[in-house]
C-alpha cells in the first residue's frame, strides 16, 4: 500500500476531516495506508489507536492513552498542529519569500527554513525568480531560534551555505541518511559574538520517522525521505540556506522593487569606487563599519591611502547574489566575484558584504573574504 497524494501531511488532514464528519472507517484507513508507508509514524500509530478506541466508544480528546508519558504525547499533539497548519494555511502561488532578492546564475536552487512553521521550502532559481518546488516539515532547536551560544539548543537565524554532504556510511544512526552541514557561525555572527558549531540539515534514527517540532540541539532535522529527496538539489558550497523565525512573503511586485532597490545600491558603490572619490565611495559605509582588521576609521584612511597611488580603476562584480537576512534588523547579505583592475594592481576575489539601513539608506556594515 502507498500514502495517499500529497504526502503524510495531506493524509493526515484528510483523516481528520473525516473523523469531524464522522467517517470513522474511512479516517482508519487512510491511517492504516499512511502506517504502510511510514511503518516508524509515531503520529499516525497515535491517530489510529485513537480511531480504534472510538469505534468502542465516545474519546476525550487526541492520545487516548492512559499509560502514555505526558511529554511525549504532548509532543506529539505539537507535530500534529504544526503540520496541519503549514498544510492549510500554505502561502499564495504568487508569493515568494522576502529573503531571495537575487540568486546568482550558478546557484540552482535556495532554502528557506521556517522555524515557527516547523517548515523547509526549497525554490529553484528560474532564471532570477524564485520558483517554488517542495516543502517538508521539519524540526528544530529544543529551546527555539536565534542561536548565540554553544550548546544553547537553538537554531541560528540568518543565511548560511551548504558546506559539505556526510553520507550515511560515515555517521551514526541518529543522523539518519545522512547530513548536510552549513556555514554558522557566517561572519555576521562572529562579529556579534555568537558561537557554536555543528549545525546541519540531517535525518532521523531508523526507528523513527519523524520528531517533534522542537527536538533538536539546533539542527534542522527531516524525515530521511525528505533529506534524500531535498540532498539531490543540493549544492556544495553554493546552495543558501536562509534560516527565518517566521518566514516573510512577498508579492513578485513588491519583491522585484526590493530587489531593484538593493541593486541600485551596489551598483552605486560599485560606481563610486571606480570614481576615485574617496568621499563618495566611502559614503556607503556605516559608521558602525567594522571588518577582521578594524573599523571604520581604520578602514577610511587604508582607502585613502590606497587611492592616492591610482590614476584608473576598474571594478566588476560577478556570479552576484542578493539576499535579505532573515533577522530583527534590515539587513541584506551581499556576495559577488570581484575583478578589480588598476593602474598598479590587479587581483580576483570572492567577497561578502552585509548592508544595513541607516536613516532610510542602505550602508555597509562589514566587508571580506567570502
Amino acid at each position: 500500500m502507498v500514502a495517499a497524494p500529497g504526502g503524510p501531511d495531506a493524509a493526515l488532514a484528510e483523516a481528520l476531516q473525516d473523523v469531524s464528519q464522522g467517517r470513522l472507517t474511512t479516517a482508519l484507513a487512510r491511517i492504516d495506508r499512511l502506517i504502510a508507508a511510514y511503518p516508524t509514524f509515531r503520529l499516525a500509530q497515535l491517530i489510529r489507536g485513537d480511531l480504534l478506541l472510538a469505534q468502542a466508544g465516545p474519546i476525550s480528546g487526541f492520545g487516548n492513552v492512559a499509560e502514555a508519558p505526558p511529554d511525549r504525547l504532548a509532543d506529539l499533539r505539537d507535530e500534529a498542529v504544526v503540520r496541519l497548519k503549514a498544510f492549510r494555511n500554505r502561502p499564495p502561488a504568487n508569493y515568494v519569500p522576502r529573503y531571495l532578492l537575487q540568486m546568482e546564475p550558478e546557484q540552482k536552487y535556495a532554502v528557506v527554513v521556517d522555524t515557527q512553521s516547523a517548515r523547509l521550502y526549497l525554490y529553484q532559481n528560474d532564471a532570477g525568480r524564485p520558483r517554488y518546488v517542495a516543502d517538508y516539515y521539519i524540526s528544530h532547536g529544543k529551546l527555539g531560534a536565534e542561536k548565540f551560544r554553544e550548546g544553547d539548543k537553538r537554531t541560528p537565524i540568518g543565511v548560511y551555505y551548504v558546506t559539505s554532504s556526510l553520507p550515511r556510511q560515515k555517521l551514526n544512526d541518529f543522523y539518519g541518511s545522512g547530513a548536510f552541514p552549513i556555514s554558522y557561525p557566517n561572519e555576521w555572527d562572529r562579529q556579534q559574538g555568537r558561537d557554536g558549531h555543528g549545525i546541519w540539515l540531517h535525518g532521523t534514527p531508523s526507528d523513527t520517522y519523524s520528531r517533534p517540532p522542537r527536538a533538536s540541539d539546533g539542527c534542522v532535522v527531516l524525515t530521511n525521505p525528505d533529506l534524500e529527496a531535498l540532498g539531490g538539489y543540493l549544492q556544495i558550497g553554493i546552495t543558501p540556506v536562509i534560516i527565518s523565525h517566521n518566514i516573510e512573503w512577498l508579492s513578485l511586485e513588491d519583491w522585484a522593487g526590493e530587489r531593484t532597490a538593493l541593486g541600485k545600491a551596489v551598483e552605486a558603490w560599485r560606481s563610486d569606487w571606480e570614481s576615485r572619490d574617496v568621499k563618495r565611495y566611502l559614503s556607503h559605509y556605516s559608521s558602525r563599519f567594522r571588518n577582521n582588521e578594524g573599523g571604520y576609521d581604520e578602514w577610511s584612511r587604508q582607502k585613502q591611502l590606497v587611492a592616492a597611488g591610482k590614476s584608473w580603476i576598474k571594478v566588476s562584480l560577478n556570479h552576484l547574489s542578493i539576499f535579505r537576512n532573515p533577522g530583527k534588523q534590515d539587513m541584506a547579505v551581499v556576495s559577488f566575484e570581484q575583478d578589480y583592475r588598476s593602474n598598479n594592481l590587479s587581483n580576483t576575489l570572492r567577497k561578502r558584504q552585509y548592508w544595513m539601513k541607516e536613516g532610510g539608506r542602505w550602508k555597509i556594515v562589514y566587508e571580506g573574504f567570502a
